[in-house]
């Protein structure tokens, strides 16, 4: 081939490799959101609902930094968590959960950088819609982006399932192996001894069951009525408004009356300075969300206000139980006016909402299902038994 034909495909092949290394470069070096947690994300486990070791939240953080890697100052941030999609034929322990919005909060970010601690209550994929806008108007190009977050299934669960799939089986085998057998009426009973029997202890099994759930939601109930511990410090009451003035500060908590699960409920906490009365913005909000039956943190969050001196977020609670919502007020570190530290703190009704019928009905076929295998298995080995039996008498 002469040189005249090879320089056309010479031309070509370069202008290929420029234009893929461009456009590898240009996707490698745009803006982008980093996500971390601690645990690592290969760590994380979904909350465990009776789990007798104190658990913590998931502490996510996200950066939001420039094609060259550098954190995007006066920032802010709006994130949206969203709970994995329904899985009707694997429901969680929460199902009403499922597909709904988790978290919703946007919070002024000065080193690009929004950390939240966040308890997971299911397995699945969760979404994390993020969205960095820059507070002085184009200063950087805003940042739309969703990232996902995996959370395996906790193998205590596959360990609890496994034991009881197998007792339901050893019940079932053994109802089986009992009615597979021979048997003899008497003269005025309605069923044979051993089916009786077998009825019987059914019937002591579903009493049993019953006293040990009516004890447990006793149990329940009055560990709901202790008092919960709260900070050492000082912690200031709203009244019925949600105002309250302290240390040169009217500062308002407003937030809904009560919640439902799988519904967000809303929050705005908002700090005058009555000196002046202009919205203080030299400070900091640490928010935590704790449940007051066993005192395990939903949700903490360090922010800090807006220009009118306000954070506002919404929050779903997935446990149906009462929330103690408490937001220490602090300087910053560089603010002129230092002051002492205090808390606001409310409590916030939670309505719990039963599992759909749906879901019910399939976790029941389930378990109907195991017993049912293993009453066919127990009646066949039965008759085998038997069988083998008569065939070794015969001969």
């Amino acid at each position: 081939m002469s040189k005249f034909k090879l320089r056309p495909l010479i031309i070509l092949f370069v202008m290929s490799l420029t234009l893929y290394g461009w456009v590898g470069f240009s996707q490698a070096t745009k803006p982008t959101v980093r996500l971390s947690a601690q645990p690592p994300l290969s760590q994380i486990l979904p909350f465990e609902a009776e789990a007798t070791a104190p658990q913590s939240p998931v502490k996510l953080t996200l950066q939001a930094v420039d094609a060259a890697g550098k954190a995007l100052e006066n920032a802010q941030i709006h994130l949206t968590i969203l709970t994995p999609p329904k899985t009707p034929w694997f429901p969680t322990d929460f199902p009403i959960v499922e597909g709904t919005k988790l978290l919703d909060i946007e919070a002024n970010a000065p080193k690009g950088e929004l950390q939240i601690q966040q308890m997971l209550p299911i397995r699945g994929t969760y979404q994390l819609l993020v969205n960095v806008t820059p507070i002085v108007k184009d200063a950087f190009a805003p940042i739309q982006q969703t990232l996902t977050l995996s959370v395996p299934e906790n193998w205590i669960k596959y360990r609890n399932f496994s034991i009881v799939v197998a007792i339901l089986l050893l019940v079932g085998l053994a109802g089986g192996w009992i009615i597979g057998g021979e048997q003899k009426i008497q003269l005025g009973e309605i069923a044979p001894q051993r089916v009786r029997l077998l009825l019987s202890a059914a019937i002591v099994v579903a009493i049993a069951s019953l006293l040990c759930l009516n004890i447990s939601s006793e149990i329940a109930q009055s560990q709901m009525s202790m008092p919960a511990s709260h900070f050492s410090h000082h912690t200031a009451k709203p009244d019925n408004s949600g105002i309250v003035e302290t240390q040169g500060f009217r500062v308002q908590l407003s937030k809904d009356i009560s919640a439902t699960v799988g519904k967000l409920a809303n929050f705005q906490l908002q700090v005058i300075d009555t000196q002046t009365n202009q919205p203080a913005t030299n400070l900091k909000f640490n928010i935590k969300a704790t449940a007051l039956e066993n005192q395990w943190i939903a949700f903490a969050s360090q922010n800090l206000p807006d220009t009118g001196g306000k954070i506002a977020w919404q929050q779903q609670f997935f446990d149906g139980t009462p929330h103690q919502i408490e937001i220490e007020v602090a300087p910053q570190s560089n603010a002129k006016r230092q002051f002492s530290p205090f808390l606001i703190s409310q409590e916030i009704d939670v309505e719990a909402v039963a599992p759909p019928l749906v879901v019910r009905l399939i976790v029941l076929s389930y378990f109907t299902s195991i017993i049912l295998v293993g009453l066919m298995l127990g009646m066949w080995l039965q008759r085998r038994r038997v069988s083998l039996l008569l065939l070794t008498n015969r001969y």
